[in-house]
C-alpha cells in the first residue's frame, strides 16, 4: 500500500508542467462547448421573425392569415349597439310642422323636469332629451340612427369608471367640468364646444359614441385608446356632469347638431 502511494507521487511529480496545463486546456473546453450548447439552443430558437420570409409556405409569408371563417377572440362585435353607437329606425309617420315641433317640446320640457338616477339606461336623460333630434335624424325612413339608449345599465361602478377614464383621455381638451377650458386649448389647440349647449344636451348617446370613435372636427378618434366599454363608461359620465347644470334656456325647435368634418390631427389656433 506504501509502494503505491509512493509510486503515484512519483509519477505526479514526473509529469511535466505543459501536460498539466493541457488537461486542464482540454477540460475547460469540454465545459466551455457544453454550456455554448445549451446557450444557443435557448438563445438563437427556430422561429420565424417579424415579416420574414418563408420557403415553408406557398404564399412565401411567414405570418398565416385567419382560418377561413372564424373570428379572433374578441373581435367579434356581434353587439350592434355596443360597437356602433346605432340602432334601426323604423319608418315615421308622416305628420305636420305643428305637431312635430309640439312633440319636440314636450320632449325638451320632460327633459329639463326629469331628475338623473343611477342604475339604468332608461334612467339617464338621454332618451327624453334627445328623442328631438333623433327622429329628425331618422328623417321619416328607415336606416340607422344614433342611438339614445345606453348598451348596458348606467350603475354607479360604470360612473366611476366613465370619470376616471374622462379624466385621463377627455379633461386636457374639455376640461374637468366640461366646459372646453381644458389645459391644452389653454395652449392654444381649438377650444370644443361646452357640453352644456342646448345642441349637446340633446344630442343622443349615440353621437357621442360616434365623435369618440371616429373624430370629429379638431377632435381626433379613439377607438385604438378607449375599449368600447370605456367609451360608453365616459358618454354616460358626460350625461351626469351636464344633469348637474340646469338648462337656462330652451333650445330652439329644430335644432340640429352640426355637420360632421373630417378628423384633423394636430393643434390649431
Amino acid at each position: 500500500m506504501l509502494k503505491s502511494e509512493e509510486h503515484m507521487s512519483d509519477v505526479r511529480h514526473r509529469m511535466p508542467a505543459s501536460g498539466k496545463r493541457l488537461a486542464c486546456l482540454m477540460l475547460l473546453s469540454l465545459f466551455s462547448l457544453l454550456f455554448a450548447g445549451c446557450r444557443q439552443d435557448m438563445q438563437d430558437q427556430p422561429r420565424y421573425e417579424v415579416y420574414e420570409s418563408s420557403r415553408f409556405f406557398r404564399d412565401g409569408l411567414s405570418s398565416r392569415p385567419l382560418v377561413e371563417g372564424t373570428v379572433p377572440r374578441g373581435y367579434l362585435h356581434d353587439d350592434s349597439l355596443l360597437y356602433t353607437g346605432k340602432t334601426r329606425s323604423a319608418p315615421l309617420a308622416t305628420q305636420n310642422s305643428g305637431a312635430s315641433g309640439q312633440g319636440a317640446g314636450q320632449s325638451r320640457q320632460a327633459a329639463e323636469n326629469s331628475t338623473p338616477q343611477h342604475g339604468t339606461a332608461q334612467s339617464n336623460p338621454t332618451t327624453t332629451m334627445a328623442s328631438g333630434v333623433n327622429a329628425q335624424q331618422a328623417g321619416g325612413t328607415t336606416g340607422e340612427a344614433d342611438s339614445t339608449l345606453f348598451p348596458f345599465p348606467v350603475t354607479e361602478q360604470v360612473l366611476e369608471r366613465g370619470q376616471e377614464r374622462y379624466q385621463i383621455f377627455c379633461a386636457v381638451c374639455h376640461g374637468m367640468t366640461g366646459d372646453g377650458d381644458g389645459m391644452i386649448v389653454r395652449r392654444g389647440y381649438r377650444k370644443p364646444p361646452s357640453y352644456y349647449t342646448p345642441e349637446l344636451r340633446i344630442a343622443p348617446v349615440g353621437h357621442f359614441f360616434d365623435v369618440v370613435t371616429n373624430g370629429w372636427g379638431a377632435m381626433p378618434n379613439y377607438a385604438q385608446q378607449i375599449p368600447a366599454t370605456d367609451r360608453w363608461a365616459i358618454i354616460a359620465y358626460i350625461r351626469a356632469l351636464q344633469a348637474t347644470r340646469p338648462q337656462s334656456a330652451s333650445p330652439a325647435q329644430g335644432a340640429t347638431l352640426p355637420q360632421q368634418q373630417p378628423a384633423q390631427t394636430g393643434g390649431q389656433r
